[in-house]
Formats: structure tokens, C-alpha cells, sequence
């Protein structure tokens, strides 16, 4: 089984240590980095060490709204939506690709929230997180 990797609560995810972590993906963490937070989109990562999943994550947020978690893994990193039911129906009329939409209609509830993670290790991808980026802030 896959395990999320930056488990030293004393090593912070510097970008020397993502690289060295993501490899060949760490070009595709770059660029998605220098996207999102750029004036478009303006979101503001932060990392921060979780004792509960004993593990660095990084939040993703727009002003006060989490917009979407990330996790770094051996060669690929994560990102993590969270949906309400309300909210979860108009993913399968976003203009991204299909294994992604059919992913979402098969995850179970996490109490009131449907998750929607994304195992990213290609520029091509970046494309559809945009698209759900751009969703998930526009929600109330």
C-alpha cells in the first residue's frame, strides 16, 4: 500500500526536499506551484506537520476558503478536493477528463463530504485540476 512520504515533523518541505522527493515529477509540482499562485488564481499554500496522518500536507487556500489539500508520495504528489452532496453534482459537467468524473461518482461520503483526489504526475494533467480549482472557488 501507498504511503504518503515527508513523515519527519523536523524536516520542513523545503523545495530542495520536495525535489529530491517527487523526482521526476518535481518539474510538474513546479509549475502547477507557480500557476496557482500566481495573480489568476492567487492561492496561498501552507504547510504544515499533522500529528493525526503523521505526515507534512500542504493547505491550498483562496482568502479564508481551503481549496483543495496536497500530499507528496514517492515520485507523484496528491491533491485532495472535498465536495458537499450539493456541490458534488455539477463535477460531472466539468470539461475534464472522464476518469477523473467517474473516480468522484464512486467515492464514498467522508461524513458529509465526497472526496476527489488526483494522483498528478504529468504536466497534461494540470489542465483539469485548473478546471476544478476554478469550480471549487467559485462556490459559496
Amino acid at each position: 500500500m501507498e504511503t504518503p512520504l515527508l513523515k519527519d515533523p523536523d524536516i520542513f518541505p523545503t523545495n530542495e526536499v520536495l525535489k529530491n522527493t517527487l523526482g521526476a515529477s518535481y518539474p510538474v509540482y513546479k509549475e502547477f506551484m507557480k500557476i496557482i499562485t500566481g495573480e489568476t488564481y492567487g492561492l496561498v499554500p501552507q504547510w504544515n506537520y499533522y500529528k493525526d496522518g503523521k505526515a507534512w500536507l500542504c493547505k491550498v487556500c483562496f482568502k479564508k476558503k481551503t481549496v483543495f489539500w496536497l500530499s507528496v508520495w514517492d515520485e507523484f504528489f496528491k491533491t485532495g478536493f472535498y465536495f458537499t452532496e450539493k456541490n458534488s453534482a455539477a463535477i460531472s459537467g466539468l470539461d475534464i477528463a472522464e476518469s477523473i468524473k467517474e473516480s468522484f461518482s464512486q467515492n464514498k461520503h467522508i461524513g458529509k463530504l465526497i472526496p476527489l483526489g488526483i494522483r498528478m504526475s504529468s504536466k497534461e494533467q494540470i489542465t483539469d485540476l485548473l478546471i476544478i480549482i476554478e469550480y471549487k472557488k467559485s462556490l459559496k
